[in-house]
């Protein structure tokens, strides 16, 4: 897969000279419903003999259009996440569009003949939901007016789990529930983010369960506050684990939220390393413990069920 990063207005040259199903979205989590319009892109590009395309864009719209703070969004994959997903999906070019001010105010039929018609679209293929065009005025319905014949228009029913439309939206509503097999389900593979091993006040290996703390990006959506069935990846190896998110809550109040996991059968020193965390199942909720020997126990049952889930 090639990527190819655009800023507007771009160099015509740096655009593959081949024509090409383009496939057009944010993809933010490529989750079922997104996967459903990639395959139907990638379908058409077999049918035809055409390079399928996908053209995204590096940070989410509503950073230009309602002026949110970069750090403050939160996002279900990241882009080197999105670009791995795009390459396991078949994708030949992955045009990755900076979202810029100037490009956000093209007018629809700007954004058709420079983002469709210049990269060589001869099919263009979306969810039946994607709009385009400032202020993202431009619908489905509306682009074969602008595409003036020039290629032709797919456009991609929505995707339903019981009768409600798969979206990023409703995975974000179920993470902050903790409803990991919901998460999971609407996305078609495990929830899954990285971060780097810091040093932590090691706690958890003074009450026997020593924790790799994971340092994680501002960006990135983290399920809710509990304790989870997890595996992390460690080179290229997956480790069954448990992971925590909370404050810490049994040793006093005010403490840093922290990611923190717990690799079952696992003596090596990673400090430093950047890692995967895949989140399978919510076990429980935080509890402040009346003391260390309670939380232990606790810590005990954890681990049990943890391995009855891989079991």
């Amino acid at each position: 897969m090639d990527i190819i990063e655009i800023r507007h207005p771009y160099d015509q040259q740096i655009i593959p000279d081949k024509e090409v199903v383009l496939v057009l979205g944010f993809f933010d989590g490529v989750h079922l419903g997104h996967q459903k319009v990639i395959a139907a892109g990638r379908e058409i590009a077999r049918e035809k003999g055409y390079k399928l395309a996908l053209m995204t864009f590096n940070q989410h719209p509503s950073i230009v259009f309602q002026k949110v703070d970069p750090d403050a969004m939160q996002y279900l994959t990241s882009l080197p996440q999105k670009e791995q997903h795009m390459a396991d999906l078949g994708i030949d070019y992955l045009y990755e569009v900076e979202f810029t001010s100037a490009f956000a105010n093209l007018s629809p039929q700007d954004f058709v003949d420079q983002y469709m018609v210049g990269l060589h679209a001869k099919v263009v293929v979306a969810g039946f939901d994607y709009t385009y065009g400032k202020k993202a005025a431009a619908n489905m319905t509306l682009l074969p007016t602008y595409a003036q014949e020039r290629f032709e228009v797919v456009t991609v029913p929505q995707e339903s789990i019981n009768e409600e439309k798969v979206s990023s939206t409703r995975i974000r509503a179920a993470l902050q529930n903790g409803e990991m097999a919901e998460v999971n389900r609407l996305l078609g593979y495990t929830y899954a983010f990285e971060g780097i091993v810091v040093h932590g006040d090691a706690r958890g290996r003074e009450l026997g369960f020593p924790t790799a703390n994971i340092k994680v990006k501002s960006t990135v959506r983290l399920p809710k506050e509990g304790v989870y069935v997890t595996e992390l990846k460690v080179g290229d190896r997956w480790y069954p684990s448990m992971g925590s998110i909370g404050h810490n809550g049994t040793f006093g109040q005010g403490r840093q939220l922290t990611v923190e996991i717990y690799i079952l059968d696992f003596h090596q020193d990673i400090y430093g390393e950047t890692v995967e965390i895949r989140w399978h199942h919510f076990l429980r909720d935080q509890v402040a413990f009346n003391g260390a020997a309670a939380l232990i126990e606790q810590l005990k049952q954890d681990e049990q069920d943890t391995e009855a889930y891989f079991a």
